[in-house]
């Protein structure tokens, strides 16, 4: 269990926490919410003692282990799995006495301690989430120092994991994680042993993982129960209470004062007109929740929509130098086209993107483009490019060569910086004010088709949303590369994975990619126990074989949808003559009539049921195929 009691904290002049108090349940999965800003990752600080505590306290069971990714991302010459492994500090601790110990007895204390903490079985579990998080068997036994940041960021997050604390403290713990990763490592939080307490603005991660909601606001700490959807929805019902309560307050307020202006003269009404002068003096206010404002996105949709297709790739061939990275690209994208790619980190996500925009040359095929194609391209590194020494308004002036600054201005504002906030240096920008200025300009021209890379990293709940929101409104084609599944749900209307050197369509929703990557991850993580080329050999077969099959079958599949819909069509048609003869004046008025509807319908039943016949032969078919 998790005390904080009267927690005050000052950064600076400003209070991130006011006589904050919460109390979080032993074993509970919290989600830890708030604004950018607000004092998540200080209040992570004070747990873990890494700040002093200005008043209040902050308590947790004695000999709780307490676990927290760092800030820095690991180095050094160690594997992978042996950093993991080292994580266990008891483990590591033991099997180094054991290998030097001489005493019997504490041999023998050593050895039953070993066993009962799994030691023997610590390796087997180290690679299963390293696994998870996108590290190969070979991958395991590399060092450290052969890895970028990001993922020596997600080798630290595997030895917290593996040390299985009893606070599991995660910090945004999905920023270095691809969509596999994610879904991995929230099928994983799922099952947990102890207390976990995460800050993230992945809305399915907080939906599908945690039981409470800690909520950071205006200094103050509330415990909600329930997962985030759950707390949104029992916040909003707040919201209008209180509403509704200082309304109530307000009026009865201004009816007191009213009776006090009017009767505090009069010597027969003083001592009512006092009474009720007390009556105001204690009441006290009911404070409204209200959510500061979240600026829209804006995206211009293009102002003269092109034919389709803008994009179609013919046997097309991609890569760098001498290495392909993609071939057998045989795709279209549409005007109207809303794409969510797939597939692992490394497989060519960016490749494609840079493809499709341009920004690579094919090796072999052939891409055409609709002429005057304007793409809009987003990416997270993109960032760097940014000039410091700039602000806002001067970037958005470079593309407006001959305006006022009036239009300058206007034009910034539009983007999400106002008045003042257009001439903040670019180093005083957030993380998710710098990404929102890319966005802008990035689809500054109106382009027909955007690209996004990653577009809701440093980016709070509130300002996906409207992310979302400006994607769903734009009336261009967009590309979206994102970890975020919900935004992937709300935004994209076809998936398509980036896997085995291709890009091919999905055949499914993201809960079909989730139990696809899921088991994915347990089919390598049993090959890389078995060791046996043989066996991992037959079951790359099965896969290809899995893989041709689901090919076969998705014609099947539109089949099988093209006789849905003309089966819902026989059934509406059927109730809408139902209701026509049900009526006592159809056959008083036009007995013909009557008579031909009849016959219609019977027709139509007919109809359905030849239909459904087929829909049942084919849905055997597919199931057979597709397993």
């Amino acid at each position: 269990m998790l005390q904080i009691r009267d927690l005050t904290y000052r950064l600076g002049e400003r209070a991130l926490f006011d006589s904050a108090s919460a109390i979080l349940p032993a074993r509970a999965r919290t989600g830890f919410v708030g604004r950018n800003g607000a004092g998540k990752t200080t209040l992570f600080r004070l747990i873990a003692g890494e700040a002093a505590l200005e008043s209040g306290d902050i308590s947790l069971p004695r000999q709780t282990r307490m676990g927290r990714v760092e800030q820095e991302a690991p180095g050094g010459p160690q594997k992978l799995a042996d950093f993991v492994l080292a994580a266990d500090t008891e483990r590591a601790s033991l099997m180094s006495e054991a290998e030097t110990a001489s005493d019997p007895h504490r041999i023998a204390e050593i050895q039953t301690r070993l066993a009962d903490i799994g030691a023997h079985s610590a390796p087997a579990r180290a690679a299963e989430i390293l696994s998870g998080l996108g590290f190969d068997h070979e991958a395991q036994q590399r060092p450290l120092s052969e890895f970028s940041g990001g993922w020596r960021m997600r080798v630290a997050l595997a030895a917290i994991l593996f040390s299985q604390p009893d606070l599991l403290l995660l910090d945004e713990p999905t920023n270095y994680l691809d969509l596999e990763g994610t879904l991995w490592l929230t099928d994983y939080l799922q099952h947990y042993p102890a207390s976990i307490v995460i800050i993230s603005h992945d809305r399915d991660l907080l939906d599908d993982v945690c039981d409470h909601i800690l909520h950071l606001d205006r200094a103050k700490l509330t415990l909600w129960r329930g997962n985030y959807s759950s707390f949104e929805k029992q916040r909003r019902e707040q919201m209008a209470i209180l509403q509704k309560t200082q309304k109530k307050q307000e009026e009865r307020r201004q009816d007191l004062q009213a009776f006090v202006d009017r009767f505090r003269a009069k010597a027969s009404k003083a001592r009512q007109a006092q009474s009720r002068l007390r009556m105001l003096e204690k009441m006290e206010p009911v404070e409204a929740i209200v959510d500061a404002s979240v600026l829209p996105f804006n995206f211009p949709s293009p102002a003269k929509p092109l034919a389709p297709p803008l994009v179609a790739m013919e046997s097309v061939s991609a890569g760098y130098g001498e290495r392909v990275v993609l071939s057998r690209l045989n795709l279209s994208i549409s005007n109207d086209d809303r794409i969510g790619l797939l597939g692992a980190n490394g497989n060519g996500k960016s490749t494609f993107a840079k493809l499709v925009a341009g920004r690579l040359d094919p090796m072999k095929g052939e891409i055409k483009r609709s002429n005057r194609l304007d793409v809009g391209f987003f990416a997270q590194h993109q960032i760097d490019d940014l000039d410091s020494s700039g602000t806002p308004v001067t970037h958005v002036a470079a593309l407006m060569k001959d305006a006022t600054q009036a239009q300058i201005r206007s034009r910034a504002a539009q983007i999400g910086f106002p008045a003042d906030k257009a001439d903040t240096r670019i180093t005083s920008l957030s993380g998710g004010e710098k990404a929102r200025l890319l966005m802008g300009l990035a689809t500054f021209s109106g382009p027909h088709l955007i690209i996004m890379d990653e577009p809701t990293n440093h980016l709070d709940i509130d300002s996906r949303a409207a992310l979302i929101e400006a994607i769903n409104e734009y009336e261009g084609a967009i590309i979206l590369v994102s970890h975020d599944r919900y935004l992937l749900e709300a935004c994209a209307d076809r998936l398509w994975l980036v896997a085995d050197g291709t890009v091919k369509n999905f055949d499914g929703d993201m809960a079909d990619y989730r139990r696809y990557v899921l088991e994915q991850a347990r089919e390598s993580q049993r090959n890389g126990e078995s060791g046996d080329a043989g066996e991992r050999n037959s079951r790359s077969e099965e896969r290809r074989e899995a893989a041709r099959n689901r090919k076969e079958a998705a014609p099947l599949r539109k089949k099988i949808e093209a006789l849905e819909l003309r089966m819902e069509k026989f059934t509406d048609l059927m109730r809408r003559i139902d209701d026509t003869l049900a009526s006592p004046d159809t056959f008083a008025r036009d007995a013909g009539k009557a008579g031909e509807l009849a016959r219609q319908r019977a027709e139509l039943e007919k109809a359905l049921a030849t239909a459904e016949e087929e829909w049942l032969a084919l849905s055997a078919e597919y199931e057979d195929l597709a397993g």
